[in-house]
């Protein structure tokens, strides 16, 4: 009995520590989320700043080009959008591992507690 406990016992650890891993993962997507947003909000609030007549000019690669400021505002519009969207997402998906994790939490108590008494009897079985 104590070793069919024990081996549902390891088969919960290891689930709890595939779930752990999972939202680790989705705090370290949710922290580079942050990071990004911070980045184009600052962006954003420049382009607000500028005059007409100013240019803007992107980098890609090693290289400026020269960029409409009509659509570099358009794209950090959308560039801002879309993360907020991917941050909601990734909210979700925490929050959803968050309650497995109380799940798995519970059972491995729960089997944890059984396997103590199961101990136990054995012990005083063996006396």
């Amino acid at each position: 009995m104590t070793e069919e406990l024990q081996k549902k016992l390891q088969s919960e650890i290891e689930e709890y520590k595939q779930v752990q891993k999972e939202y680790q993962k989705l705090c370290s997507r949710r922290q580079q989320l942050d990071s990004q947003l911070s980045e184009n909000t600052i962006v954003d609030e420049e382009l607000k700043l500028m005059k007409t007549g100013n240019e803007i000019y992107k980098l890609v690669g090693p290289i400026l080009i020269k960029q409409d400021p009509i659509e570099a505002k358009e794209n950090v519009k959308k560039r801002l959008e879309f993360i907020n969207s991917d941050i909601k997402r990734t909210e979700e998906a925490i929050s959803s591992i968050e309650k497995k994790q109380e799940v798995h939490r519970n059972k491995l108590e729960a089997l944890q507690v059984q396997f103590q008494k199961a101990q136990m009897m054995m012990a005083q079985k063996a006396k």
